[in-house]
């Protein structure tokens, strides 16, 4: 049972002490090597603590990275950042009906909805149901935030450390936060569906990539998707 369920612990604060432990551990590496990959590419300290706030996306500020570096205008360097983070829409539609409370306004909802991440989101689907409705955004915000401090702070760190860190080590720490994500991932497939589908898509995947790398984790996605669709057509409650 989670501290919070007794009214011991505010969801805030709950969020705040759960994201200085496991998250923030892999966080702050990770925006290690962002902010030493950009230090490398040409974008300041400055920069990389805008784009750390406002994207608040690692694979759309790689994207930032190397769009910058070859040159490419910036309104193309805005479109293909956000759309980079149109994977956020199917898990900002999954996780805020669980978590929206009639105490809360419309206004928070959307502050929550703007922080989520792909670390923050599988943290608040497995933590959620545990907390009382109206301590759920307060988590989130507070798990969220707190992660983006850590990952803003790191990120300056990066920069400082360039020249301390080889060019592998660098896009090894830059691996740990999709690493880390995945790990939480498969610990949450409590359905056979669920497995069924990130199974597929984990053999797809590669598979995929040597056909079209740019197309290829959609197109895992779709694939994993769709046949765990079918099988829970095909055989509905038995799987």
């Amino acid at each position: 049972m989670s501290a919070s369920n007794d009214g011991a612990t505010p969801g805030w604060r709950l969020g705040v002490r759960e994201a200085f432990g496991v998250p923030a551990a892999v966080v702050g590496p990770a925006y290690i090597g962002y902010g030493s990959l950009a230090e490398e590419y040409g974008l300041s300290i400055a920069h990389s603590m805008f784009a750390t706030v406002a994207i608040w996306a690692l694979p759309g500020q790689l994207i930032l990275i190397e769009m910058h570096a070859i040159g490419a205008a910036a309104i193309a360097i805005v479109l293909a950042s956000t759309l980079s983070g149109a994977r956020f829409l199917p898990m900002s539609l999954s996780l805020l009906p669980r978590i929206r409370d009639p105490r809360h306004g419309n206004a928070t909802v959307y502050l929550a909805a703007q922080l989520i991440s792909m670390t923050g989101w599988a943290m608040a689907m497995r933590r959620c149901p545990d907390l009382r409705s109206e301590d759920r955004i307060p988590y989130l915000i507070g798990f969220q935030l707190t992660c983006i401090a850590v990952a803003t702070a790191c990120a300056v760190s990066g920069h400082l450390l360039t020249s301390a860190l080889p060019p592998l080590v660098r896009l090894g720490l830059v691996f740990l936060a999709p690493a880390y994500f995945l790990v939480i991932l498969a610990g949450e497939l409590r359905t056979r569906v669920a497995a069924i589908a990130v199974s597929c898509g984990a053999v797809a995947g590669p598979l995929l990539y040597v056909v079209n790398p740019q197309w290829s984790v959609i197109a895992a996605g779709v694939i994993g998707g769709t046949v765990a669709y079918l099988v829970q057509r095909r055989y509905g409650r038995r799987v």
